[in-house]
Order: structure tokens, then sequence, then C-alpha cells
């Protein structure tokens, strides 16, 4: 059985989908872009700043479901430039910690709303 997972702490979904969706312990989250929760709006043109908003949006997804970033197993990162790994890999190195989750990270054309980044991922409830 399949619950859905919302909060007003992360940004609306944007399109017919959940925020995150719950199947037994394992969670797996809508990719997120760095729009902030109160506006609507892409929090800023600076990707360092974008995905610390990214991060914060799964974070509060992460805890409206029970859970907590750290217990993310695996995310997908998708950037709009490869010339923004090592900014983002700064980033993530703020929310996690040894063992990181597993990775994968691709730059793609177009996300959506125009945003640098967007991250989805799956958590596992203890």
């Amino acid at each position: 059985m399949l619950k859905s997972i919302s909060t007003l702490k992360a940004p609306q979904a944007i399109g017919p989908y959940s925020q995150a969706t719950q199947a037994g312990t394992f969670v797996f989250l809508s990719g997120q872009i760095p729009l902030d929760p109160q506006t609507g709006q892409i929090c800023s043109e600076d990707i360092e700043q974008q995905a610390e908003q990214v991060f914060k949006n799964l974070s509060a997804v992460c805890l409206a479901a029970g859970g907590h970033l750290r217990q993310l197993c695996k995310i997908n990162i998708y950037l709009a430039t490869m010339k923004d790994f090592d900014v983002v890999n700064q980033v993530m190195m703020r929310y996690f910690s040894v063992p990181y989750p597993a990775r994968g990270t691709v730059a793609v054309l177009g996300l959506p709303m125009g945003a640098k980044i967007e991250i989805e991922g799956v958590m596992v409830l203890a």
C-alpha cells in the first residue's frame, strides 16, 4: 500500500506527483528544485544557495515522512552544468557524513523553472 507524503515546509508539487511516496519502510522522494516554499520562486541564481535550498527542501520532506535526511540511502543529482559539481559536493558534505548515500550525478539539458540543480532520493525508515 502506498502513502503520499506532503508538507507545507517544502515547495508544493508543480505537477501531478507527490512530494514523496511511502511503500513499506521505503520513502521515494520526488525531485526537489531550489524553490523557496513560501514564495514558490527559485531562491537565488547562485548554485551554492540553490543546492542549500534543495537539501533544506529534501530535509523537510524526510521529516514529514518520519525520517531524517541522513536516512537517504540513494540520491540522484541533476545539474544544468557539470561545472557546478565541486560546489554541490561541498554543500552535500554539510548535510551528510560517512556512510554517504549512494549517488548518481548527471548534467541535463534543462530543469524545471530554470533551476541549476534538482535532487531526488530514496529513504529507508528505521
